[in-house]
């Protein structure tokens, strides 16, 4: 086997699992016959880095369920940490298409960026089943490829009608990084708010890790702006609401946005999400027996001083149980069948959800106001 330094970043996590999980750095592993290696893609540097944490914390919950039941086909269930974040994309496809070329991964399971997935599922090309877990714009139809969160459709325009009725608001800002979810998310957005009679007066994308806070602001003051659909991601999300808060806009706009978390919450600040809302089928505050016994589970394993709890991270625990599911029904055929053939794949899940194809899924959406450094469920949209 070839040994590759790729520099990959590893978190061992519990010790109960963290020898169940194995990093991408050099990967000279064992013989893997009898064991069942998951790829997990996570973002562990740059604007995304900081949802690293809680993913691989809720992707240990669903490993340890496994392996004290029967794995996955029967065997044990390994996970092999491999960072995601665009800023490493340079090594990623590299590392993804060795890996599979060497037999080291059964199946990948991600929590990154659409862009990063766009390219990952030319590398992987219905090799192995490939799970991608957070929201994201539609349209992902490549063989093997399932995604199993929200999509703008039933995500985005409920939140945008509901915050049009609660504030009475007309003028709208869309401003997010610039690639492929911020822009087919507002493309959406833009029809829709039409149809409502809303309008866009300014749109703006900004490329990672760039700070242009204050040309945005004055460009929303300028024109009027009323509310703002944010969708930057990560580090770039902080940056820019902790700007927003210290200069007090959040008395003259409304903040929506459908990637703010709880792990972005805490970082922006009390003082500074006044007035913000978020848009998920997940907040960690969900009172649902589903949820109080996934942190059961999940506190039970890390502590009370686990990564904070939310969306993005606990989409892991749900890929990694959804490729479960899938490969009890398909075993190895699963990476290279079309998501618009199968039927309806219920799963263990934290949210109730159920998967029927790539756009279409059993998902509830919440829309939530930021109260301090938790979300507050206004209602099911």
């Amino acid at each position: 086997m070839m040994s590759m330094d790729l520099s990959r970043r590893f978190i061992a996590g519990n010790p109960a699992v963290g020898s169940q999980i194995l990093a991408a750095n050099g990967w000279e592993f064992s013989a893997k016959e009898d064991r069942f290696r998951i790829g997990l893609l996570v973002p562990m540097c740059g604007s995304a880095g900081l949802w690293g944490p809680s993913c691989i914390a809720s992707a240990q919950v669903a490993l340890a369920e496994l392996n004290a039941e029967n794995g996955i086909m029967g065997k044990p269930v390994e996970l092999v940490l491999v960072d995601a974040a665009i800023e490493s994309e340079s090594d990623l496809y590299h590392t993804i298409h060795d890996m599979i070329e060497f037999n080291e991964i059964d199946a990948i399971v991600g929590m990154h960026i659409s862009a990063v997935r766009q390219q990952l599922a030319k590398v992987v090309g219905g090799r192995v089943p490939y799970v991608y877990t957070p929201l994201y714009e539609g349209g992902e139809d490549s063989p093997g490829v399932y995604t199993i969160g929200e999509t703008p459709g039933h995500q985005l325009t409920p939140a945008i009608r509901s915050i049009t009725k609660r504030h009475k608001v007309r003028n709208w800002a869309l401003a997010g990084n610039d690639y492929v979810w911020p822009r087919a998310s507002n493309h959406i957005a833009k029809q829709y708010l039409q149809q409502i009679g809303g309008n866009v007066v300014c749109e703006h994308y900004i490329p990672f890790g760039i700070d242009e806070t204050q040309t945005l602001i004055d460009d929303f003051i300028a024109k009027g702006v009323e509310a703002v659909l944010l969708s930057f991601i990560g580090q770039d999300a902080v940056d820019f609401n902790r700007v927003f808060g210290a200069l007090g806009l959040d008395q003259s706009i409304i903040r929506l946005s459908c990637a703010i978390e709880e792990n972005g919450l805490l970082a922006i600040g009390a003082e500074n999400s006044k007035r913000l809302y978020s848009s998920s089928s997940y907040f960690s505050s969900l009172d649902t027996s589903s949820n109080n016994c996934f942190k059961e589970k999940y506190y039970g394993l890390h502590g009370e001083r686990a990564p904070a709890l939310n969306c993005l991270g606990q989409s892991l625990y749900e890929g990694v149980q959804f490729l479960a599911e899938l490969m009890q029904k398909y075993g190895r055929d699963a990476g290279h069948l079309n998501n618009r053939q199968l039927p309806a794949i219920r799963y263990r899940s934290a949210r109730d959800a159920a998967y029927l194809n790539n756009m279409n899924k059993k998902l509830p959406i919440y829309l939530a106001r930021a109260d301090g450094f938790k979300f507050s469920i206004l209602e099911t949209l």
